[in-house]
C-alpha cells in the first residue's frame, strides 16, 4: 500500500470510528431505551442516500476538569443537508451518546452552520433534539453557544419553516431554541421538556412530579401547547414530520407545491345542507365539514389535542396548500377562550408568512367569561388572533355556518380584517348576540322579532359584509373558485421597522 492509499484507508477508517459516535456500548444504551440514535434517525427521515454531511471531524475545544482527553469527532450533533421527497432541507440531530448530547461551543458552531446555510438558500431546518443541555465543564462557552442558537432561529423565522423533534431530554435553557421554531414533536415515554427538573422543583415548591408529568408529550401537546403533535413512537414522529413539509414551501418567497387530484373541484356533499341542527344550542361534528370541502378528505391537524374548541391544520383544496381554521361547535360550544385564541393566532401567522391561504369556518358565539379568562388576559390573548387575522395577506376565504356573535364575529376573519370573500350559509347568525341575551337588554323586543331582523345572514349581505349566501353543499367548489380568483393577490402594509402585536 503507497502512502496515497494509506491516507484514503485512515480517512475511511477515521469516518467510521466518527459515525460510531459515543462507541457501541453507548449506542446500545440508548436503544435499550426505545431510542433511535442521531444517524439512525437522519436516515429514517432523509431519502436514501441524500444526506451530506457537514464538519465530521470537528472537535471541542475544551480543556476543563480533564476534557482534553476526552475527544469524539462531530462532538455530539450530526449536521448537514439532505432531501425528503426529492425537496432540499438542512438537518441537525444530537448525538446522546456522545457526552449525553450536552452541548458545546463547537456543537453550537456546527448547528449555526446548518442554520446560516438554511437561510442563504432557502430551505426548512430540522432539528431533532435529544441533549442533557449545556456542557457544564465549558462553563460560559456553552451558555453563548445556546444564545448564537437563539439569534438564528430569530432571523431565520418567517424566512424559511424551521421545525424541532425532541426525541429524548430537553431541558434548562434548551428548551428555547424549539420554542422559537414553527412546529415541535414530541415523542411519548421518551421524551420531555422543561426549564428546570422534577428535583429541583421538589426543593424549592415541594412539589413531589416526575419528568413525564411536569413536561411529558401528554403535558405539552395538551395542557401548555408547547408541543405541536405527539408521536407514540420516533418512527411515528418522522412519518408526522414528512407529511408536515408536504404542505409548506421552501421558504417565504415560494408557495407549497402543488399536488394533483382526482377529487373534482364541483363535487357537492349533499349532506351538508342538514348538518347544522334547528336546535341553535346544539353541536354538530366540525371535522365532518371539513374533510368535506377539502381534497380526498385528506386533513391533517395541528395542536389536535390543544385547546379543541377551535381546529387548526393543513389540508389541499383544488390542489393548492391551504391553512383551516375552524370553531369546533362540540366543545364549550366553540366559544374562544386564551389558549384558543393564541392557538389559531400563530397557526395564522405562520400560514401568512409562508404564503399559505386561509380557510375560516366560523360557528363561534362569543369569548369565554368568568375571572379565570379575565384574569388570565383574555383581553389581550383574543386580541392576537385578532392581530393575526389583520395583518395577514395571504388570500383569506371565510365561510360563516352558524353563529358569529360580537367580538368573536369581528376576531374570525371579518370583512373589516381585510377578508377578501367571506360567505355564509343560510344557516348564519350574524349579529351583536343572540336572541336570548338580545331580548334581555331591549325588554320590549321578542326573541321572533330580534330572529328575523338579526339571526340571519341577510342583513349583512344587503350592506356588502359578505359576498354571498351559499348553498352549503356547494362550500367546496365556490372557496376553491375563490382561491383561484385570489391567487394573484398582492396586498401592501405601510413602512414600518416591525409590529408590536399583543403579546
Amino acid at each position: 500500500m503507497n502512502i496515497q492509499e494509506e491516507k484514503i484507508q485512515a480517512l475511511v477508517d477515521r469516518r467510521a470510528g466518527a459515525k460510531l459516535g459515543g462507541g457501541e456500548k453507548r449506542i446500545d444504551a440508548q436503544h435499550a431505551k426505545n431510542k433511535l440514535t442521531a444517524r439512525e434517525r437522519l436516515a429514517r427521515l432523509l431519502d436514501e442516500g441524500s444526506f451530506e454531511e457537514f464538519d465530521m471531524f470537528v472537535q471541542h475545544r475544551c480543556t476543563n476538569f480533564g476534557m482534553d482527553a476526552n475527544h469524539i469527532d462531530g462532538d455530539g450533533v450530526v449536521t448537514g443537508q439532505g432531501t425528503i421527497d426529492g425537496r432540499l432541507v438542512f438537518v441537525f440531530a444530537q448525538d446522546f451518546t456522545v457526552n449525553g448530547g450536552s452541548l458545546s461551543k463547537t456543537m453550537s458552531e456546527k448547528i449555526c452552520k446548518v442554520m446560516d446555510m438554511a437561510v442563504k438558500v432557502g430551505a426548512p431546518v430540522i432539528g431533532l433534539n435529544d441533549s442533557g443541555g449545556a456542557r457544564i465543564q465549558e462553563g460560559i462557552d456553552s451558555l453563548a453557544g445556546y444564545g448564537d442558537i437563539f439569534e438564528r432561529n430569530i432571523l431565520a423565522s418567517g424566512v424559511v419553516p424551521q421545525i424541532s423533534l425532541i426525541m429524548g431530554p430537553c431541558a434548562g435553557g434548551a428548551v428555547y431554541s424549539p420554542a422559537l421554531t414553527d412546529f415541535t414533536l414530541m415523542v411519548k415515554d421518551t421524551s420531555y421538556m422543561f426549564l428546570t427538573g422534577p428535583a429541583v422543583v421538589k426543593s424549592v415548591t415541594g412539589e413531589t412530579v416526575t419528568q413525564e408529568e411536569l413536561g411529558g408529550a401528554g403535558v405539552h401537546s395538551s395542557k401548555s401547547g408547547v408541543a405541536h403533535f405527539s408521536a407514540d413512537s420516533e418512527d411515528d414522529a418522522i412519518a408526522q414530520i414528512k407529511k408536515l413539509l408536504s404542505f409548506l414551501p421552501q421558504n417565504n418567497m415560494e408557495t407549497a407545491p402543488l399536488r394533483p387530484t382526482n377529487d373534482p373541484v364541483g363535487r357537492m356533499d349533499d349532506s351538508l345542507n342538514s348538518i347544522v341542527p334547528d336546535n341553535p344550542n346544539k353541536a354538530y361534528d366540525m371535522y365532518g365539514i371539513i374533510r368535506s370541502v377539502v381534497d380526498d378528505g385528506d386533513f391533517f391537524e395541528v395542536h389536535k389535542n390543544f385547546a379543541k374548541n377551535i381546529i387548526v391544520g393543513f389540508a389541499h383544496m383544488g390542489g393548492r396548500s391551504v391553512g383551516v381554521v375552524a370553531n369546533q361547535p362540540g366543545v364549550l360550544a366553540g366559544v374562544l377562550d386564551i389558549n384558543a385564541s393564541r392557538k389559531a393566532a400563530r397557526f395564522v401567522r405562520f400560514c401568512d408568512a409562508f404564503n399559505i391561504p386561509l380557510l375560516t369556518l366560523v360557528d363561534v358565539p362569543g369569548f369565554l367569561c368568568g375571572t379565570q379568562q379575565e384574569y388570565g388576559a383574555i383581553i389581550t390573548n383574543g386580541a392576537k388572533l385578532l392581530y393575526a387575522y389583520g395583518e395577514a395577506t395571504v388570500p383569506k376565504v371565510t365561510v360563516t355556518l352558524r353563529k358569529s356573535y360580537g367580538g368573536a364575529h369581528i376576531v374570525m376573519s371579518c370583512k373589516q380584517l381585510r377578508g377578501d370573500i367571506n360567505y355564509a350559509w343560510p344557516s348564519a347568525e350574524i349579529a351583536v348576540m343572540g336572541a336570548k341575551g338580545a331580548v334581555g337588554v331591549l325588554k320590549d323586543v321578542t326573541e321572533e322579532e330580534y330572529n328575523e331582523l338579526f339571526c340571519n345572514p341577510y342583513q349583512a349581505a344587503q350592506k356588502g359584509y359578505i359576498e354571498d349566501v351559499i348553498e352549503p353543499r356547494n362550500t367546496r367548489f365556490r372557496a376553491i373558485r375563490a382561491f383561484e380568483v385570489l391567487a394573484g393577490k398582492r396586498q401592501e402594509v405601510p413602512a414600518k421597522k416591525h409590529d408590536n402585536m399583543p403579546l
